[in-house]
């Protein structure tokens, strides 16, 4: 039962996030790698496809295809995430962002695969 309540709630914080891509593009579009291209379409894309991933993971025909997706979704972002770390230790970006949480993130990036991986 706590397994499907976390499964709704993985599902609603998905499709949240890849709502914020379009409310909020700015964010998304600061964090990019220079050495990314297409910044603007990589954010566009991501955004869907949490959203179409968290969607899918509502429904059991889905559900395994939806987990795996979000599992190679997360791996495509670490590099955002290792960027975002590296420019603050570095002091030229990212100021506001305190260098701890962005430490933290690194492993919470391993939690959340796992806990998509619960899904498959």
């Amino acid at each position: 039962m706590i397994l499907k309540i976390l499964m709704y709630v993985m599902a609603v914080l998905y499709v949240a996030a890849g709502i914020n891509h379009f409310v909020k593009p700015k964010f998304y579009l600061k964090i990019m790698p220079p050495y990314i291209p297409a910044h603007k379409l990589m954010v566009d894309l991501s955004g869907v496809a949490e959203i179409l991933l968290g969607i899918g993971l509502i429904f059991p025909q889905t559900r395994s295809w939806a987990a795996i997706g979000l599992i190679a979704l997360l791996i495509a972002i670490l590099p955002a995430n290792i960027y975002m770390l590296t420019e603050r230790i570095a002091k030229r970006r990212f100021k506001r962002i305190p260098v701890a949480f962005l430490w933290f993130r690194l492993p919470l990036q391993g939690l959340l695969i796992y806990w998509a991986y619960l899904y498959i």
